[in-house]
Parts: structure tokens; C-alpha cells; sequence
């Protein structure tokens, strides 16, 4: 446990606007601050940093919390390593007991283990044990000491305890290796074996610099030919791009998006420093967020093989949602990067870049490629396809644009190719609409309410709940009142386990005076919950009638709706069953 006075002192250095500043462009929206939201694509602000309050909310995904809370989302981390990371921010030092600690190993920890690990790797390459890697890395992938050296490449001796033995003569125990993916253990002996073997190592390195997992590809046709670490408290695969440490430095202009390790390497090593690659997985949305960060151009440089285009056709779309302007490489004669370089020179890449399609021509080329318009229904079918694609533009003049574009390769009349791309903007609208008010109705219904799943169970108390913890998270006069005896309330007459949860700390937590820290919270509750008491406490403090009317007249529907279902007289099935028979037995 950490004190709470070093929390609040943590917390008071790292102002919120400057810390989130960080990572979200803000604009001041009178005494607020507004932004794209980090943890979801939106075109429209709905991120807020209430700087009075020292708190954010988005309006749009529900994320929501203080200053620690936004750390835990936005860099994945358990609240005392959240603490931790912003205490370092500010110089601050924690102290530190002597008592072991009860929720597994640190990320601190991993990533130390993951350092050492990483010096042991690159150690082995250049050993006897290495030869092989190395000659993979040097002769077939043509790469130089300063490539290796700066990449951090290494070797993962072909053996069952090399790096486990190495990690334990460190000091790090079999709990630590199994966490961070650095061995498994066999279910008929009980024994750890190196999960990575026979292996050339591509360290991960995030932007501050740490070693956070490890790739390791094999050197022949053996299967799987890359394996990669799994989620681990360092380390999450849909978070992290493989050297983004450096391409951070140099995406002023644009971003070029690889599959593979060695695509990045051989880009970097040809001087395209702006080269990162998804780590063993399709890119995700938050992945594209993360790139959204540092540029507004990416250009898509995946394989030209049917898998390569269809990852990239997802790329486009997550890219695109996050803001990003999208170009995607045509590769002829080499279906990658590192092909391409080794057979035609970094200058003809940068050719490439230069020349790179647009996202609607890359699609058009995909929609033409399966479809002969030479024949009138496969004319129709690409036709449509097309209309469904610039209907999904946001701009008037873009889909003008696209239009046009549509018209010239199927040779159709502009305004035929305008009326149908109409149609299907209109037919998008509906749709829009009819989620948006399907999905209103069972957000206030409480359906689907995985942060409060007993929210639906009894919808009048819930909301009279939240009434009531609203009120007393947002006004200290409320919670005087409350202090003073000024109403009864106890957890028993809260309506859901979470609001239970969420009175208890409360309680526990208001003064005589009515002051009230909200940072006891951070330790208690998911960063999803922590979301969901800012919307209570947010919520509130929008309407303009919050007297103590309101908060009493809440506190009678909870107790009544606790009497009500304390002194409920219902009788089980079996009960009934058992009466009817008795009473058949007496007539």
C-alpha cells in the first residue's frame, strides 16, 4: 500500500492538463479543456478535462477518472504502477517496504528481467551457441554490427534452460519468468522450459526506452516461424508497436506501417527511420490511435500477397477512423519491403513512397481486381461496391471526388453514379439513427451494462442510486449533511453491488467537515468503474436543480424500495408446489 499523502502529493505535481497534454491535443472550452478522445476513434470532441476538479470524462466510450486513472488507460498499467510511473514524472520517490506484495510481479520488475534477458540475448548472438543466428542475420538478411547492435538483436540458444537459468541466477524468481513470458512449465513434471528456443530475438522497446517483450523468429521452415510474447504486466500486443521508440522521432511527415520485424529493420537500415510494425497481429484501434499521436500521414507498406491486402484494407479503415490520411504501397516485383529494397535500392522505394495510392484507389484496384466490368453484372456488382465505399466519406466535396473517380473507370454517367451513391448515404443515415436510439433505450434500460450488470435488475432504484452517490461525489454540503445525521442510508438500501461498493468508500471516506478525498477510490475499483462514478459525479453537476429535495427524495425511493424487497412475502415454486399437494392430501 501506498500512503495517501504521498498519492495526493503525486497528484498535486502532476497537474492533470499537463499530464494529458501529453498525449491528447487539448483546446480551452471556457474553464474546461476539450479533445479527441485517446481510448476511442471520434471525429467530434468528446473528451474533457475538468481542470477545477482535477478529473477527465469522455462523453462519448464513458472513460473517465483523475490524473492516475488516465495513466492506467492510456500507458496499461495497475494503480501502483500508475503511481509510480507519475511519480517518477515529477522526482518523486516512493518508499518502499519490506513485505511481499499480493497481486503478482510488478511491471518494474518485468521490465528489469526483460533488460537482463535482452543483454543475455545479444550476448549469446555473438558466442558460439549464436554462430547460426548470427550468419542468418548478417549473410541472408544482409544486415551490418550497427543494425544489430541497434536493434538490440539477439539469440535464443536452442535449449530448454539457458534463459531461465540465467534469469534465476539474477535473482528473478519462477513466478516473475512465468508472468513475463519468458518460460512455461510442464504439466508432467512440474519442471520451467525457455519458451523461446532456436530463436533470433527482436527485443520490443516502448518510448521511454524499456524492453517490454521479445519476438523470436526461427532461422528455417519450421513452424510457428515467429513467436511473440504474450500480454504480460509490462507489455500488452494491442498497445505497442514495434520501434515506435524510433520512428516517434522522425513522423513529422508520415509513418510507414510494415507487417514484420525485418520489413521495419531493412526500412531503417536504407534510412526510412519513420518505419514501425504491428507486433504478430492485424493492427488494432488502438494501435491507430497510438500512431495518430505522433503523425496525420501513414503510408501502409504491407505484403502484396491477398492476406497483405486484406490487412491493409482493415489498416485503412481503423487509420482513417483515427484521423490519419492514408497512402498504401504498390509493390511490383517483391512482395514486401525488404524484398523490394534488396532487388531495386532505397532510392526506387523512395520513389514509392512518393507515388503511394490514396485510400479510395487502393480500393477501387481491390474492387477491380475481382470484378471483369467488361460483363454487365460484374459492371453492376463493382458498381455497387464502389458507391457503398464513397458513401462512407464524410465530406460533400470528397464524395464529388469519388464519384467522379467511380464514373471514369466503369465509364457510367456521373449523375447515375451520384444518385445511387445518395441512396446509400441515405440508407447509412437510417441505420445510424435507428442504433443510435436502439442503443440510447438500452443504455438507460441498463441493458448490456457490463460495469453495472444490476443496474437492469431494479432500473427506478438504480437510478435513484445514482442520484444519491452523485450528489454526495459532487458537494461537500451534501456530504455534511450526511455526516451530521442529517438522513440514514446504509449499504443495505444501496440497489447494486457497485453502488454498495461505491457508498461504503464514502462513507468511510467523508470527514465531519464533509470533505471528501476522491484518490481513495483509485485503488478500489477498475479504471471501467472509476469511469462510471465520474459519469455519476459529471452528470450531476451538468443539471441545475441539485438541492437537498432531490437528494432526499432519492433516499426515500431506495429505502422503500429496500423495505419493499426486505419484507416481501413471495413464495418459492417448490413452496407452492408442496402446499397444493398437502392441501390435495387433506380433501
Amino acid at each position: 500500500m501506498i500512503d495517501h499523502r504521498i498519492i495526493e502529493e503525486i497528484k498535486f505535481r502532476n497537474n492533470i492538463e499537463d499530464v494529458i497534454s501529453s498525449y491528447v491535443t487539448l483546446k480551452r472550452a471556457g474553464s474546461n479543456m476539450n479533445g479527441l478522445c485517446p481510448f476511442h476513434s471520434e471525429k467530434t470532441p468528446s473528451f474533457t478535462v475538468f481542470t477545477s476538479s482535477q478529473n477527465f470524462y469522455c462523453f462519448g466510450c464513458g472513460a473517465g477518472g483523475d490524473v492516475i486513472t488516465f495513466i492506467m488507460r492510456a500507458e496499461n498499467l495497475e494503480y501502483p504502477d500508475a503511481v509510480e510511473f507519475l511519480a517518477k514524472r515529477v522526482g518523486i520517490e516512493i518508499p518502499r517496504d519490506n513485505e511481499p506484495s499480493s497481486r503478482g510481479p510488478s511491471r518494474s520488475r518485468i521490465i528489469d528481467m526483460n533488460r537482463d534477458a535482452a543483454r543475455f540475448f545479444h550476448t549469446q548472438l555473438y558466442s558460439e551457441a549464436g554462430r547460426a543466428g548470427l550468419d542468418y542475420l548478417k549473410n541472408s538478411r544482409q544486415l551490418s554490427d550497427s543494425v544489430i547492435k541497434r536493434f538490440g538483436l539477439g539469440f535464443a540458444p536452442d535449449s530448454f534452460g539457458a534463459i531461465t537459468d540465467h534469469l534465476r541466477s539474477k535473482g528473478y524468481t519462477e513466478e516473475e519468468m512465468l508472468s513475463g513470458f519468458m518460460c512455461g512449465k510442464s504439466k508432467k513434471n512440474g519442471k520451467l522450459y525457455d519458451y523461446f528456443r532456436g530463436r533470433v530475438m527482436f527485443p520490443i522497446i516502448d518510448v521511454a526506452g524499456n524492453v517490454i517483450a521479445f519476438g523470436g523468429r526461427v532461422m528455417d521452415d519450421s513452424v510457428p516461424k515467429y513467436l511473440n510474447s504474450s500480454d504480460t504486466p509490462a507489455f500488452k500486443k494491442s498497445r505497442n508497436l514495434f520501434a515506435l521508440n524510433y520512428a516517434k522521432n522522425n513522423a513529422e511527415d508520415h509513418i510507414i506501417l510494415c507487417e514484420g520485424y525485418m520489413d521495419v529493420i531493412a526500412l531503417h537500415a536504407a534510412g526510412f527511420s519513420s518505419a514501425v510494425a504491428t507486433l504478430g497481429t492485424a493492427i488494432t484501434s488502438e494501435q491507430a490511435r497510438i500512431i495518430s499521436k505522433y503523425t496525420k500521414k501513414v503510408i501502409i507498406s504491407y505484403d502484396s500477397d491477398a492476406a497483405g491486402q486484406r490487412a491493409a484494407d482493415k489498416a485503412i479503415k481503423l487509420l482513417s477512423e483515427a484521423g490519419c490520411e492514408v497512402k498504401v504501397l504498390k509493390m511490383n516485383g517483391a512482395k514486401d519491403p525488404d524484398e523490394y529494397i534488396k532487388k531495386f535500392g532505397a532510392e526506387k522505394f523512395k520513389d514509392l513512397l512518393s507515388g503511394s495510392r490514396g485510400r479510395f484507389d487502393f480500393k477501387v484496384d481491390s474492387v477491380l481486381a475481382v470484378h471483369d466490368i467488361t460483363l454487365p453484372d460484374e459492371k453492376i456488382k463493382a458498381s455497387d461496391e464502389l458507391c457503398k465505399i464513397a458513401a462512407e466519406a464524410y465530406s460533400e466535396a470528397e464524395r464529388e471526388v469519388y464519384i467522379g473517380r467511380i464514373a471514369e473507370v466503369l465509364s457510367l454517367p456521373r449523375d447515375s453514379i451520384r444518385a445511387d451513391v445518395r441512396r446509400q448515404v441515405s440508407r447509412r443515415t437510417r441505420e445510424r439513427k435507428k442504433n443510435e436510439t436502439r442503443n440510447a433505450y438500452l443504455s438507460g434500460t441498463g441493458y448490456g451494462d457490463r460495469v453495472n450488470p444490476d443496474f437492469v435488475k431494479n432500473v427506478h432504484a438504480a437510478r435513484a442510486e445514482e442520484t444519491v452517490l452523485g450528489l454526495l461525489l459532487s458537494f461537500e454540503e451534501h456530504r455534511k449533511f450526511f455526516a451530521d445525521g442529517g438522513f440514514e442510508l446504509s449499504e443495505d438500501d444501496l440497489a447494486t453491488e457497485l453502488g454498495k461498493r461505491i457508498f461504503t468508500v464514502l462513507k468511510e471516506g467523508i470527514d465531519a467537515t464533509g470533505a471528501f478525498d476522491l484518490s481513495i477510490f483509485g485503488d478500489r475499483f477498475s479504471v471501467e468503474e472509476m469511469g462510471r462514478i465520474t459519469k455519476m459525479r459529471v452528470s450531476r453537476e451538468q443539471l441545475t436543480v441539485n438541492d437537498r429535495s432531490v437528494l432526499l427524495d432519492a433516499v426515500r425511493v431506495l429505502k422503500s424500495e429496500s423495505a419493499a424487497k426486505s419484507g416481501s412475502d413471495d413464495v418459492s415454486y417448490d413452496d407452492l408446489l408442496s402446499l397444493i399437494n398437502k392441501k390435495k392430501k387433506e380433501n
